[in-house]
């Protein structure tokens, strides 16, 4: 087993691990920014599924992808970005896309975004695990 730091010796290692953040970081931190260009339809949407406060709701989970998404594509406070992704998924995954209470011409849809949403856990959930090292090409500011 090679120890933590010796991860991203290995040929490539680095720049796939960068190219996988700046991915993964990036379509999350998209994803917050819609959340503010179209902040009136998703809390429709949000009020609909009986969020509550849902303007505020939509402002707040905008922010929780900008800050994860931004925080694990550049490195900054890795543990706390992704902790913030992943709090976001756990709550808004069930709440957002119950396809098991969906009626039958949204199931389809609401079960792929529910699926969507939970691969993007487990790479959030990876990232955390990660989180303990320092990253190569990475701001590396953390508090953790």
């Amino acid at each position: 087993m090679l120890p933590p730091q010796s991860l991203f010796d290995t040929t490539l290692s680095a720049e796939l691990f960068l190219a996988a953040r700046v991915l993964f970081g990036g379509m999350l931190a998209f994803m917050g920014l819609n959340h503010f260009m179209n902040a009136d339809t998703m809390a429709g949407y949000a009020e609909m599924k009986g969020v509550p406060a849902p303007k505020l709701s939509v402002s707040f989970t905008g922010g929780m992808l900008l800050f994860g998404g931004v925080g694990i594509a550049l490195g900054v406070a890795p543990t706390i970005a992704s902790g913030a992704l992943i709090a976001f998924l756990l709550v808004t995954t069930p709440l957002m896309h119950d396809f098991w209470a969906a009626p039958e011409e949204q199931k389809q849809s609401e079960m792929t975004a529910f699926l969507k949403n939970t691969v993007m856990l487990a790479a959030a959930i990876g990232f955390l695990a990660l989180s303990g090292i320092e990253w190569p090409y990475a701001i590396g500011i953390g508090i953790f």
